[in-house]
């Protein structure tokens, strides 16, 4: 429960119960604060059979730490029969050799041509597609929206 904290932490904890309630009475009051930690565990307790009484026998394997994001997530990727599945027939040197082999294929096929086509090519440009470094045309004031698609 107080897994965080430390040794001077707890020494100051000690301290300050003897300055507040004095050696006296502090042993009383521990004893009324475990009581009633105990006290508020068992009602918790109780509140989760209720509870899973009342979701009934489909859901007898629930339990409630399966509510935290991370761990349902964790439980939903280990116990997936699919998944497990694709993680075993999935081989990743496998497929990094496949696409290092197939750019290492494009390269080699990609040999320079001839310099008297290059030359005429560079004489007259091919154009591919639009010019990206070309700012595009403002649009008419009809085909303007009233509103800001990036506000809303």
């Amino acid at each position: 429960m107080f897994n965080d904290i430390g040794a001077l932490e707890l020494v100051t904890i000690v301290v300050l119960g003897i300055l507040v309630f004095g050696p006296d009475k502090l042993p009383k009051v521990i004893q009324d604060v475990t009581g009633f930690i105990r006290k508020i565990r068992e009602f918790s307790d109780s509140a989760k059979q209720d509870i899973r009484s009342e979701l009934g026998p489909e859901f007898k394997d629930f339990e409630f730490e399966d509510l935290n994001p991370k761990t349902f997530i964790r439980k939903q990727l280990t116990e997936n029969e699919d998944l497990k599945e694709i993680r075993t027939s999935f081989d990743l040197r496998k497929e990094l050799s496949d696409v290092s082999d197939a750019v290492k294929s494009s390269e080699a096929g990609a040999a320079p041509a001839p310099s008297a086509p290059a030359a005429a090519s560079a004489a007259t440009p091919a154009v591919t597609g639009p010019d990206l470094l070309k700012k595009p045309a403002a649009p008419a004031p009809e085909e303007r929206s009233r509103f800001d698609a990036d506000a809303t």
